[in-house]
């Protein structure tokens, strides 16, 4: 009987999950994240993404972009030391931003779905956890 209760709820916070995630208004933080992007990221990463080859990486269909929690901790808490994006090398400094959870979810979803991106969703709910999490080539500012 624990066993059959246990499964049930674990289904249900399995459906609320996914209704919460059905619910989300991704063209809506896109929105949002383009405003903070313009204020925040494009004097260095250029208004269409392209960065300045040899200088800032490029957001524009950039191989950077698949590890959604290297770039939380990136924007958060900024970036130091060298990184290879799209096969050139970059060796800089970007300091972080304040930004709140929901801030990051939005530039996030921007970034990651403009210049020929696509990437799922981040929802504010799974920035803090993206930050504690192990990320490959992350250099702390």
């Amino acid at each position: 009987m624990k066993i059959g209760f246990s499964i049930l709820i674990v289904l249900l916070f399995t459906l609320a999950l996914q209704s919460f995630n059905q619910n989300f208004d991704l063209k809506g933080s896109i929105s949002r994240g383009k405003s903070i992007y313009n204020t925040q990221c494009a004097s260095c990463h250029m208004e269409d993404g392209n960065g300045i080859e040899g200088f800032f990486p490029p957001l524009a269909k950039s191989d950077y972009l698949r590890d959604k929690n290297r770039l939380v901790k990136v924007i958060s808490t900024g970036l130091r030391g060298p990184i290879v994006v799209n096969g050139v090398n970059y060796d800089g400094e970007m300091p972080g931003n304040k930004l709140t959870d929901k801030q990051v979810s939005d530039v996030l979803n921007y970034v990651r779905n403009s210049w020929g991106n696509e990437a799922k969703a981040v929802l504010p709910a799974e920035i803090q956890q993206a930050k504690k999490a192990t990320s490959k080539d992350y250099h702390a500012y």
